[in-house]
């Protein structure tokens, strides 16, 4: 049990510097922010987040398998958390902005699957998440455009130096916003698999989050964050387009609503994916040539390959391990 949970803050903490640097990315590569200023208020705004809300946190836990059900249920979680990690761990070595999302939740369906055979994989639990994470992109995207375009026409007269000194102190608000919604979601996770755990080991009969642990899952990813993602910021913020501060402002607002709506339908989604395709969605409404569609490719194949080959390595790492 205990290794269960250490392995969930562990990813939990991993989370923080591997996915919050998206939500920071725009606001430092503009300078509006300060890279350990960003970083403090990511990791703040995080923690206040991950407190407030548990209906992530119930549909990772339940959603995927019926964690009673199970009689090797620690033994699937600790499969499913060591190939999540490595997984983030490999992405963020390289820079590849991937879904820690994607990972736990194509980890924790291959770990069923071989630990406990498919007939006690929830499959339309799992399809309802799934579906959850592949719409969640492409509506940030579709919105990230619209957004763009709609700041365009209403500043086309303004001076751009005037326009982008405004935007870039409002970006310290979307920012922070950014922050909040990814804590709402992201932090839930690992309470989900914790709570899992706690449900699989008879400890409670239930799905809901006790208080240590939507602490201690606040905690780990504050302070993850606090060690900052700097790979994945210079890939989110410099190497899709060029970003000035208005369109960090729409990407920033944009990846926020996407993610603090899914949040309240208690989804779970890739809050790299709705961040990232919402820089994509309004890079293509600021000039579509001015995006590195050769890397915004390599991306999606990130995202493409991951729920695969997690589901692959949990299985091998449950088979070696149990």
């Amino acid at each position: 049990m205990m290794i269960v949970i250490i392995l969930a803050l562990a990813f939990d903490f991993i989370n923080g510097f591997h996915d919050t640097a998206n939500a920071i990315a725009t606001s430092v590569s503009t300078r509006a922010l300060k890279p350990r200023t960003a970083i403090l208020m990511a990791a703040v705004m995080n923690f206040l987040g991950a407190i407030m809300f548990t209906g992530v946190a119930k549909t990772i836990g339940g959603s995927v398998a019926n964690p009673a059900a199970l009689d090797n249920g620690l033994e699937v979680l600790t499969a499913t958390l060591l190939a999540a990690i490595i997984w983030n761990l490999i992405t963020w070595w390289f820079g590849i902005p991937s879904s820690s999302s994607h990972a736990l939740i194509g980890a924790l369906a291959g770990a069923v699957y071989v630990g406990a055979g498919p007939d006690k994989l929830n499959w339309s639990g799992f399809k309802t998440i799934i579906e959850g994470l592949v719409f969640s992109p492409i509506i940030a995207f579709v919105i990230g455009y619209i957004v763009m375009m709609v700041l365009k026409w209403i500043f086309a007269k303004r001076s751009p130096h005037t326009v982008n000194k405004g935007f870039r102190s409002m970006q310290v608000i979307t920012a922070a916003i950014q922050s909040f919604t990814h804590g709402t979601n992201d932090a839930q996770k690992a309470m989900g698999i914790i709570t899992f755990a706690l449900v699989t080991a008879k400890y409670q009969d239930h799905m809901e989050v006790p208080l240590w642990v939507k602490l201690s899952a606040a905690t780990a990813m504050a302070l993850g964050t606090s060690i900052g993602g700097w790979k994945i910021i210079k890939t989110m913020g410099t190497k899709i387009f060029k970003i000035e501060p208005i369109n960090g402002f729409a990407a920033d607002l944009t990846g926020a609503s996407v993610i603090f709506s899914a949040t309240l339908l208690h989804l779970p989604v890739s809050t790299t994916h709705a961040i990232t395709s919402a820089i994509l969605g309004v890079g293509s409404a600021k000039r579509f040539s001015a995006v590195k569609w050769s890397l915004a490719g390599r991306i999606v194949i990130a995202w493409v390959i991951t729920i695969p080959i997690v589901m692959i390595l949990s299985g091998l790492i449950y088979i070696v391990l149990f």
